[in-house]
Order: structure tokens, then sequence, then C-alpha cells
């Protein structure tokens, strides 16, 4: 295998997915599907991210159990470098369950004790030579998401270990959004958040994701990628001002899935980018990823 290009940070666990074709609301009992895939951010960013040609190493925390042995083997399958990844005896693999319905993402429960558990013991290959250190610090693409601990975030965004990294942070979820902050005051990263999280990040509410990426500017952030479902999404930076652009059109009756929708989309645009795409052309090949991965086609 070659020599990985792109470290994805973050969460690795089994996501057991259940979908029902018509309206949901509390209490609803209805037919339905059910499966069980890889999922966790940092996972879903390295499988889309092989299948567009990087070469993603997964840094994270698997138990030694059978789904521990079943998770890397999917992966390594898909072309992601699972060498790094840590394995712990005393944690179990990681999971997560949620309940999808045609009116969107119902409910998500997100089960990822072992990797705040671990803590700084994933960064290790990142510090000990394999994939960098702080002599010899990474020097190429990084995906972070916000499923680690509040304090390990705060302290990746101001370690130097990965000062001269394209870093590139999303959160696990809304629920997570402002463990990232401290990548918004350092200016340390390209944010990639949905415009619930920019509010929730930023401590107000926005009309537009234009309004939302300049709040995060505001308050400190390099550069921000927010979108808004299928509304307007916009690409801004202090150096290089703001792009916005809204999505194709996806008929609701097209949607098969939406776990997983943004990580496509963000590795999508890091792909893009790593390749010279223009900012158009990146965000057009994400909002691509993202309606192809919700059409069924990217689980």
């Amino acid at each position: 295998m070659n020599t990985p290009d792109i470290l994805c940070i973050g969460g690795a666990v089994w996501d057991t997915i259940g979908w029902a074709p018509g309206h949901l609301r509390i209490g609803s009992d209805t037919p339905g599907r059910i499966v069980r895939r890889p999922g966790g951010v940092a996972l879903n960013i390295a499988f889309k991210a092989s299948r567009l040609g990087l070469t993603p190493a997964l840094l994270t925390v698997v138990g030694r159990d059978s789904e521990g042995d079943l998770l890397l083997e999917e992966a390594e399958r898909a072309g992601v470098f699972v060498d790094h990844a840590f394995r712990s005896g005393d944690l179990p693999t990681d999971r997560c369950i949620v309940v999808e319905a045609s009116n969107g993402m119902i409910a998500t429960i997100a089960d990822t004790r072992s990797l705040e558990a671990a803590g700084a013991e994933i960064l290790r290959p990142a510090r000990n030579g394999a994939l960098g250190s702080h002599g010899q610090p990474w020097t190429g693409l990084v995906a972070l998401d916000g499923n680690l601990a509040e304090g390990l975030l705060e302290e990746i965004s101001r370690d130097p270990l990965f000062a001269a990294a394209d870093l590139r942070v999303a959160p696990a979820s809304p629920g997570k959004a402002v463990r990232i902050s401290p990548f918004v005051r350092a200016g340390a990263a390209t944010l990639y958040v949905n415009l619930e999280e920019a509010e929730l990040i930023c401590g107000t509410r926005f009309a537009t994701s234009r309004e939302a990426a300049e709040g995060m500017l505001d308050r400190g952030a390099r550069r921000i990628l927010v979108t808004d479902g299928g509304r307007d999404a916009t690409d801004g930076s202090a150096a290089g001002g703001f792009m916005t652009m809204r999505p194709p059109e996806l008929p609701a009756s097209a949607v098969e899935q939406v776990t997983g929708a943004g990580d496509a989309f963000m590795a999508a645009h890091v792909a893009a980018e790593a390749r010279g795409a223009s900012g158009r052309d990146a965000m057009s090949r994400a909002f691509a990823a993202a309606a192809d991965h919700m059409r069924g086609n990217g689980g």
C-alpha cells in the first residue's frame, strides 16, 4: 500500500440504522428496514477519500473484540491504512444507533466512550515518528472530527505537531459542535459545519449560511464551509472572501439515507481541493457526493 496522504482522526464505529419510508414522530411504530454498517465521521471520510483516490490512514481506537476485527477488515478492504489504529483490550468497539425517515433524521445515539477514554493514545503514530513527530510534523491533510474529548481537541488546536498540516475539522454532530470551538478561536483549520452547528458555536441564530460564515469568521475562524440542507452553502475565509452556492435539488422520494451525507460532502471537497479544483468546482463535487450518498450509493 502507498504512503498515506491524509490522516483521518476520530470516530470509527458500527452504525445500526433504522429507516422508515414514511414520516415518523415520537412514539411511532412502523415497518421499515434496519442495516448495520461501518460508520463514524473519521471512518466515513476515510472510506470516501479512498474511493476518490486518496490514501487515508485511520487514527482511532477499536476494541480487541470481534466487532473491532471486522470493522478494521472492512476498512482495510476499502483501501484504508488501519495499522496505526489503537487496539484496546479494555475498551469495546464504539457504536451508534440512528433512526431515519422520509422527514429526515429522527434521532441518533452515539456511544463513543472508548474514543474519549483512549484520549491522546490514538495520536501516538503522529508523535513517535511513524506518521510524524515534533521534529518532523505531518505536513499533509488531516480530517479531524469532534468525537474526541474536549480537552484533547483543545490540545490539538494549539499543538505544533499539526501546525504544518492542512487541517480540516468537523463536529461529529450538533450535540458536539461546541467541542471544535478551540479551532475557531485559534484560526487553525478549515471548518465544516451545518447552519445549526454554526449557531451553537456562535451562540446566536443565523438566517443564511452566508450570515453563519460571517459570524464564524468574526469569532476567529480561518476558513469555514457552512451547509444548510438543500439551501445555499457558503465557503468563507478572511483571505478569500465568500462564495455561496445552492446544491442541486434532490426530491424527497429519492432519499434513501441521511447519516453520513455530511461526511461524504467533506471528503469529496477535500479530495477535489487536493487535486487543485477551484472553489466552485470543489463545492460542486462535494454536493454531488452528498447527493449520491443520500440516494443510497454511499453505504
